[in-house]
Parts: structure tokens; sequence; C-alpha cells
């Protein structure tokens, strides 16, 4: 056998072990699609993936949601507090981020260390503080819990990415930029800006999918049901009575993923680029 053959041979291997482990993955999602057209008997009875006697109105009763609460509601709770979320930590971080990638200032190396070491702090450490903060200044039960942290840049892990990509842009853009009349915001929103998309849209993509994800922060900042997201009215809907229709809930799951599934594959590019080159780049 020659070598061409193997490469084949190897090549067409690969490509089968890739479709079976992404069928693998994806298998959890394709049940509760189906599942989703099932009778709770049929659910927990039945290994079928396909139902027997499809069920239609799932996802229209679904949306009509628990109580007089629709699903309308709840998803515009949801990008009330994902969208400015996401748009205000990706301007924030990389502002910081090309602080500290294009200026020296005193104590810069000490910050720096001092903002990624935060990392390393356990969320469960910052609930309770958190908490008392955000009750002192009148902010529970409403979503600036979730917008003030992501206004101020306090989430390093983006930072330090967006340092990363901007650390691999050339000065000489900059210089060129002052050259030509530009102060430094104009440096940052008219030369690094449009070249970092790839890092912006990893940002966004990672912020949109952990804020919209976030059911233990909306669990303890957000107590009135109609500001509910769609996270805890998905846990509601199995509260609200003791035989949970899970045809309904598994319907509206599969809803609340469509957001995130859209967002990813348009902005596929830029975030493949994005998280590459900041893994890379120092």
């Amino acid at each position: 056998m020659n070598r061409s053959s193997k490469k084949h041979i190897f090549t067409i291997v690969t490509h089968v072990v890739m479709i079976l482990l992404g069928i693998f993955m994806l298998y959890p999602l394709i049940w509760m699609l189906f599942s989703s057209f099932k009778t709770n008997s049929e659910i927990f009875g039945s290994m079928s993936l396909l139902p027997k006697e499809p069920i239609w109105d799932s996802f229209a009763k679904g949306w009509n949601g628990t109580g007089r609460i629709t699903y309308t509601t709840y998803y515009k709770n949801t990008f009330l507090i994902v969208l400015p979320t996401m748009a205000f930590t990706v301007f924030s971080c990389s502002i910081v981020a090309y602080g500290f990638a294009r200026f020296r200032f005193r104590l810069k190396q000490q910050l720096f260390v001092l903002m990624i070491s935060t990392l390393m702090l356990p969320n469960s450490v910052l609930v309770i503080p958190r908490y008392l903060l955000y009750n002192k200044l009148g902010w529970l039960n409403t979503y600036f819990p979730f917008l003030m942290p992501a206004l101020f840049a306090c989430y390093p892990f983006f930072i330090y990415m967006m340092v990363q990509f901007f650390r691999g842009l050339p000065r000489a853009l900059d210089e060129a930029a002052t050259i030509d009349g530009c102060n430094s915001f104009q440096v940052y929103w008219y030369i690094l800006m449009p070249l970092c998309k790839p890092a912006l849209f990893s940002a966004a993509i990672f912020q949109f999918i952990w804020t919209w994800n976030d059911f233990f922060n909306s669990l303890i900042y957000i107590n009135s049901v109609r500001k509910y997201p769609v996270v805890l009215a998905l846990r509601m809907s199995l509260d609200a009575t003791s035989a949970a229709n899970w045809n309904q809930v598994l319907a509206m799951s599969v809803v609340s993923l469509v957001p995130g599934t859209i967002l990813f594959f348009s902005a596929q590019k830029y975030f493949v680029e994005g998280v590459s080159a900041g893994s890379v780049k120092g």
C-alpha cells in the first residue's frame, strides 16, 4: 500500500470518528427535540427516539407559560439583561485592555497581576458581599446587578484575552494614527477596534451564553416573576404543579437554545480567530 492510499484511508477513518463523536455529543439535544413531541409516559417509559403519537401543540402550550405570564415576557426580560450586559462588557473590557496593552504608567505590572489574580477567586466568596452591597444600593429585583459589573469591566478573563490580542497588533499603527492627528481614544476607536473584531466577537459570544444561562445570579437578585428571565421561567414551570408537562418544558428548552446557537454560528469565524489568537499572542 503506497503513501497516498494510506493517507486516504487515514482521512476516511478520521472523518468517520469525528462524525461519530459529533453524533454522540449532539444526541442529548436531538433527544430533547424529539421528546418535546412525546407524552410524559412515553418520555419515561420508552427508549425510542421518535415519538409514537406526536403531540404537536407542546410548543404553543409551553409558550403560554404558567399563570398569566407568557414566554414573550420572559424572553423580553432575558434580552433586557443579556444584550446590554454583552455590549457593556465588550466596550468596558476593551478600553481597560487597551490601557494595559498600549500605555505605560506606574504600578502597571502590579495592577495587571492583581487583576489576573482575581480569576482564581471563587465566585462563592463574592456572593454575600455582592448581595449586601446591592441591597444597600437598592438594586435587588432589578437588572443592575448584571449591568453594572459589565459597565465597569469586572470580567478579568475578557480583559486578559483582549490584552493578548492588542499586544499582537503593531504599534506602528498607533504612531501613524497619532501623526495624522488622532488622540488616544480615536486610535482605540477608529484604528484598533476594527482590527480586534475576532476578540470582540469572542467576548460577546462568551458573555451572551454565560449571561443567558446564568441561573444562580438570576435566582439570587430577581424575586419578581414578571422580571424572570428564561432560565428561571423554565425552573418555575417544574414547580407550578406536581405533575409537570415535560414535553412543554423540553419544547421551551429547545427554544431557549435558538438565540445562542444563531449567534455562535453567525460569528463562528470571528470566534475561532479570536480564541486562537488570544491564546498564542503575548
